[in-house]
């Protein structure tokens, strides 16, 4: 499919955003995808594809920083990553696929409106065996809908108190690559369909996530930013759910 050139200016603030709070942009790709009206059977891999970029980017730049936390990300990974695999083999039929959709991306709207930063002096101890039943669950439908998981994971790490934003940001983007390449190596067993523009996809997301998690992993307002993600994000969403448009 072509693009028209909105698509790219908006591909580009999409993964500086997602970026800078640690995601890949999976579910900001798929709702830009969706409002442009792609195929289902090449959203996903595409989306993966991306996350692969620029979720590693993310990390280094929070690794750097001193905001990753092994413990608590390895519970998380050990059981997602073959619910992942799991999840990128099976198909769904595009409605439904939609549909799920559509309810993912409520999610991040969750997470860039509602959820604020947690003091150092208030977070919790992480539970492994709740980590594990999490991580599986989150794992499975990040490959069934072609996404990294983080969307899922942040606000799942900043309610139960474990994390703090930078922590939750350097934590799901390594959980988002990994997940991802677990995903899109279950879509291959099944074959994919890769978009004719992946090549100007690739560079302009990545370009979009090296500059937005450089300013994510230092100190950055990003209020108004987050807040019209955060509207597109609800608009697509009402899209998929309402077959609106």
């Amino acid at each position: 499919m072509d693009y028209a050139w909105w698509f790219y200016l908006i591909l580009y603030v999409v993964a500086f955003l997602y970026a800078s709070v640690g995601h890949g942009g999976a579910s900001g790709y798929l709702a830009l995808m969706a409002l442009a009206n792609a195929a289902p059977a090449e959203m996903r891999p595409t989306a993966l594809i991306l996350n692969l970029f620029v979720s590693l980017t993310a990390f280094i730049q929070f690794f750097r920083g001193g905001h990753f936390k092994s413990g608590i990300f390895w519970p998380f990974i050990l059981a997602s990553v073959p619910m992942a695999f799991w999840g990128g083999r099976i198909h769904v039929d595009d409605e439904i696929y939609k549909q799920i959709l559509g309810v993912a991306l409520l999610f991040p709207v969750a997470r860039f409106l509602f959820f604020q930063n947690t003091p150092q002096e208030n977070l919790k101890k992480s539970n492994t065996p709740l980590s594990l039943g999490i991580g599986g669950i989150i794992g499975f439908f990040s490959g069934l809908i072609g996404i990294g998981g983080g969307i899922l994971l942040s606000p799942i790490l900043l309610l139960l108190k474990w994390t703090d934003q930078k922590q939750t940001a350097a934590i799901s983007a390594l959980f988002i690559f990994i997940n991802s390449a677990s995903g899109l190596a279950g879509q291959l067993t099944k074959g994919i369909s890769i978009s004719s523009q992946m090549y100007i996809l690739v560079i302009v997301a990545f370009t979009g996530g090296l500059t937005g998690a450089y300013f994510g992993a230092s100190r950055f307002d990003q209020k108004v930013l987050k807040t019209i993600l955060a509207v597109v994000l609800l608009l697509a969403a009402v899209k998929l759910l309402f077959k609106v448009g």
